[in-house]
């Protein structure tokens, strides 16, 4: 998928499918028509735009995901981290934290994540 950002009606388009997957295509146009109010041609279209971009597939008439939501933000956030604080992650952090204060389980935790992270 690379570095593929779904617009906002594509995301919730994909939110459709990751909530129902696996999902045969004649279900998710119905799913669409009465979720996005979409018409059987706008959904295919949009389908086969993001099976294009490796994000989903349509193998014998079941739509299936290629690339997990979790995945899929995951990628999402590195990307933000990468174009907006030059992939630094302390500079991330500093700009987060600058107007709100860690709870000690929040901090503990985020000690934990560096921790299990960290090189060695």
């Amino acid at each position: 998928m690379g570095i593929y950002k779904l617009t906002e009606t594509e995301e919730k388009f994909a939110e459709l499918i990751w909530r129902s997957e696996p999902i045969s295509s004649g279900d998710l146009v119905k799913l669409c028509e009465r979720e996005m109010n979409w018409k059987k041609s706008t959904t295919y279209t949009v389908l086969k735009k993001l099976c294009e971009k490796g994000i989903f597939q349509n193998e014998n008439a079941v739509v299936s995901s290629l690339i997990s939501k979790d995945d899929y933000y995951a990628r999402q956030s590195i990307r933000f981290v990468e174009d907006t604080f030059g992939g630094s992650l302390p500079k991330f952090l500093t700009a987060f934290m600058s107007s709100k204060k860690l709870n000690k389980d929040q901090a503990e935790e985020l000690k934990r994540l560096i921790d299990e992270h960290k090189e060695v």
